[in-house]
């Protein structure tokens, strides 16, 4: 009984371990699809970010560590409602894009 108990419990902090971030129950990491990313980033995020409705934004507006201060932080953004009808995987692929092309990443954006 005592060998099934301390076996259960094992099997179900792994799983919760493992499952978290596959249904969302983490943060943002750039671990996503980049290509996507820059797609999804254009569609939803550079139609208002063109300097006219809202403030200019491209990837090398931000260093990498102010991307992900944003993304964790997205709900006190104006644009919150907008990201909401995103889902979590999409958010990641934009997060990703941005992340990898910010100002002191490796490879920094020349354009948006």
């Amino acid at each position: 009984m005592r060998k099934f108990l301390l076996m259960s419990v094992f099997v179900l902090g792994f799983m919760g371990f493992v499952l978290t971030p596959v249904f969302g129950g983490g943060g943002f990491a750039p671990n996503g699809n980049q290509r996507k990313g820059k797609y999804l980033y254009r569609k939803h995020c550079r139609v208002c970010h063109d300097g006219s409705s809202a403030k200019e934004l491209s990837p090398s507006s931000k260093t990498m560590a102010e991307w992900t201060d944003t993304f964790n932080n997205y709900t006190t953004l104006k644009c919150k409602d907008e990201w909401d009808k995103l889902s979590h995987k999409d958010l990641n692929d934009i997060f990703t894009y941005l992340h990898e092309h910010a100002y002191d990443s490796p490879q920094p954006a020349t354009c948006g």
